[in-house]
């Protein structure tokens, strides 16, 4: 008998608490293969960065394949360093500019202006200082190298959850001060799991576009300076200077294995994962799916951490956080009135101050003829911006509209759009150069469409983003109506994606600024074009170090910028928030 209750207690499975099972299963065991592989190499990644700053330079970057998966390693660190560091900014940044009219004040015209500073502009006057903080380690040119990763990635996704925090519909907010919630509770209850379903598809754009700038940010040449990284921008970097094509490719294809393995292990299943937090009160018939997401919730131990996580994450959102009640939106006081009215002399004063220290440092070696060809280049790239914009949304809306509304097509889209707009303009100016010296092409015109390249996919994803998270009860009430195709676009689904198009196309606009200093000068080998434009002036400026042309280009780049965001998409925000919170 007692042998029969030890073989009882022995097929008895180990429960912890709430009934979960403790003993693993293959699950487990595949999901502990992933995350010890994962860690082996950030660890790999970890020790190559501590290596002596001389290491540059007596292991020179090689074209061998055989250094590709290392190359290919320390490339996707970095970017996922940069990615990390662009959420906290994101969560910190947006989430004050969203919930305080001060710090609006202050954050969003400063997003504007950093999205539209280039990434060589930022180069120029950090790479010097992070080379003098570490000057005996690499991580000196690592910390660059992330950091304008970083500045390639935060404004979208800043752009992103500030505008979903800005427009939470208002039977959701009136719930939520029926339940007097406070703010910090809200914010984890209500409004983070709001905005996840377009952060989420911003943070896979924002990787993507990072693989858009990843040549300047690891082969970097400033002036005197030059550093080179080990890494597949360093890469192509050599492959481009050395005109091997076979290099190229393999550069490519290398590029193309690395995006479909982080988006099968990591973003397809945060996508299927924050397909809960949809707005709606009819559940889609379609729910994104993922391979790897199947697997962590089949997990026995998996699911235990999972369940601990979960506690510790509402323990966190139920800390009773100092913040005062939100009290509903009523017209501000005088006091008030007066406040922002003092506020905004003091962000005067301060950008007055900016801009006279800018012409003290520039009026020595420059003149208004300086100041006159600066502005003159600036139009020519501003109306390249403007007509690839209207070309790009006339193109991706609709197909992100068609793909959005389909589960199924957005899971097998995913991987080719991140690799799309992975896809760096650097690997096309050979092709682009041939052809526009075999055929005597203007490249004042034919080097234009390399700056959308990389930034129309933020239209598209913003689009795909909106269009998913579209609810499937106003889809369905659609369909019982049976309005025809112009009206389902005009009444429907365009004041459904209104806020994410122009979170898409102002940051794609930004972008293509950005990108103008890589597209508007090409070259391969000895060959090299150069387009009339602000971005070519800021590249000439940057390789000859002049830095006060490379200040005056930046100033009328962010002063362009600036001006569009709040001519054009501005009102386009208030317009498309207004909608959306009365839909």
């Amino acid at each position: 008998m007692a042998r029969r209750d030890l073989e009882k207690v022995g097929r008895t499975p180990l429960l912890g608490l709430g009934g979960v099972e403790l003993r693993p299963n293959v699950y487990d065991l595949a999901i502990f293969v992933l995350v010890a592989a994962a860690f082996v190499a950030m660890a790999y990644g970890a020790r190559e960065i501590a290596a002596p700053a001389s290491k540059l330079v007596a292991e020179p970057i090689t074209l061998d394949p055989a250094h590709l998966p290392e190359y290919a390693l320390r490339t996707t660190l970095r970017m996922f360093a940069a990615i990390a560091a662009s959420l906290v900014f994101t969560f910190v940044v947006a989430t004050l500019a969203a919930k305080s009219r001060k710090a609006e004040l202050v954050i969003v015209p400063a997003l504007d202006i950093l999205q539209s500073v280039p990434v060589l502009g930022f180069l120029t006057f950090t790479v010097v200082f992070f080379l003098r903080l570490f000057p005996s380690s690499e991580l000196g040119a690592e910390c660059a190298a992330v950091f304008a990763i970083f500045t390639s990635q935060a404004w979208n996704m800043a752009f992103s959850f500030y505008q979903s925090l800005r427009t939470v519909p208002a039977d959701l907010d009136e719930v939520s001060r029926h339940f007097q919630l406070s703010p910090w509770l809200k914010f984890w209850r209500l409004e983070a799991p709001f905005a996840a379903p377009g952060l989420i598809w911003n943070t896979m754009m924002s990787m993507s576009g990072g693989w858009f700038f990843v040549v300047a940010s690891e082969a970097i040449t400033v002036g005197d300076t030059t550093v080179k990284l080990p890494g597949i921008g360093s890469w192509l970097a050599v492959a481009i200077a050395d005109r091997n094509i076979m290099a190229v490719v393999q550069a490519v294809l290398t590029m193309a294995v690395v995006i479909l393995a982080y988006d099968q292990l990591l973003f397809r299943p945060i996508v299927a994962w924050g397909d809960k937090f949809r707005f709606e009160q009819t559940a889609a018939q379609q729910r994104p799916r993922s391979w790897v997401y199947d697997l962590w919730r089949r997990g026995r131990l998996v699911r235990r951490l999972t369940l601990a996580t979960g506690w510790i994450g509402q323990a966190v959102a139920a800390l009773p956080v100092g913040f005062a009640r939100p009290a509903r939106r009523v017209a501000a006081p005088a006091s008030g009135r007066v406040s922002d009215i003092v506020w905004r002399l003091i962000v005067l004063a301060v950008a007055a101050y900016a801009l006279w220290r800018i012409v003290l440092f520039t009026r020595s070696t420059l003149d208004w003829s300086d100041v006159r060809t600066a502005i003159e280049m600036g139009l020519l790239t501003l109306l390249r911006v403007a007509v690839l914009i209207s070309i790009a949304s006339a193109i991706w809306v609709p197909i992100g509209v068609w793909i959005g509304l389909r589960p199924w097509a957005a899971t097998r889209v995913q991987p080719l759009a991140q690799f799309l707009a992975a896809f760096p303009a650097n690997v096309l100016f050979p092709i682009a150069v041939v052809l526009i010296v075999a055929l005597k092409l203007d490249p004042d015109i034919w080097l234009s469409p390399l700056m959308v390249l990389g930034t129309q996919w933020y239209i598209l994803f913003n689009v795909i983003a909106g269009a998913s998270a579209f609810p499937t009860d106003l889809r369905e009430a659609s369909t019982l109506f049976r309005l025809r195709t112009w009206q389902w676009w005009r009444k429907v689904i365009v004041p459904g994606i209104l806020p994410y198009y122009v979170t898409g196309a102002l940051t794609a606009s930004g972008g293509s600024w950005n990108a103008s200093i890589v597209a508007e000068v090409a070259s391969w080998g000895d060959t090299r074009l150069k387009a009339a434009g602000l971005g070519s002036y800021i590249a000439d400026a940057t390789e000859s170090a002049d830095y006060p042309r490379v200040v005056l280009g930046i100033v009328v780049m962010s002063v362009m910028v600036v001006a569009c965001n709040r001519l054009v998409w501005r009102p386009l925000y208030r317009l498309a928030e207004r909608r959306f919170r009365l839909a």
